[in-house]
């Protein structure tokens, strides 16, 4: 919310986010129950003009410009070894504490995964069931075709239960600045009413 009020681009978002994590550091508990559970978190910034993953492991993150097809995120982490921007100390960390030999390539979801609850044992099929239903309709999708892939219950995408879905949004970003930005939420925590 603060890389929304405090910055114009997707870029600047994302530099106010990193900004933040690195003074404040992250953590809270994921659930109103009193069982602790939490996990890093990762974003999507969009803008008219580009994109931008962020994903997080305490302090530390990696970014990735999006240069096209789809993209998504999950409860997990998803950056390999295209990173655009970093935290100044990423790799040094990794290698201080042996999680990466500073030799063969850095791969953020590969060096951090196993430090962090990011990596939940029902995230990768949500996350592949995501990229799956996004890759099927590439070039087309519209903002109805969004909707239907947040709905999904099937793919995990749409999530009953202990973890439940509380809410979706889907934005239409116009190139053209002259053509209004329309953004569609869910009027219930579940996507499918």
């Amino acid at each position: 919310r603060l890389g929304l009020e405090r910055a114009d681009t997707a870029e600047k978002a994302l530099s106010v986010i990193v900004d933040l994590l690195e003074k404040y550091g992250q953590g809270g508990n994921c659930m109103e129950s009193h069982m602790a559970f939490t996990y890093h978190n990762s974003f999507l910034i969009a803008d008219r003009k580009e994109a931008w993953v962020l994903e997080t492991s305490g302090k530390y993150w990696a970014a990735e410009k999006v240069e096209g097809g789809v993209r998504n995120i999950s409860n997990q982490l998803s950056i390999t070894t295209k990173i655009d921007r970093e935290h100044p100390e990423l790799k040094e960390y990794a290698k201080s504490n042996g999680w990466w030999d500073g030799e063969k390539e850095f791969d953020f979801a590969a060096t951090y995964s196993y430090v962090n609850t990011a990596r939940m044992t029902t995230s990768r099929g949500r996350y592949c069931e995501g990229y799956k239903l996004l890759n099927k309709h590439k070039g087309s999708i519209t903002s109805e075709i969004m909707m239907e892939i947040l709905r999904d219950k099937e793919s995990g995408i749409n999530m009953e239960g202990g973890f439940m879905t509380t809410g979706s949004m889907v934005s239409v970003l116009p190139q053209q600045p002259n053509l209004p930005c329309i953004h569609f939420f869910t009027g219930t925590p579940d996507p499918a009413r």
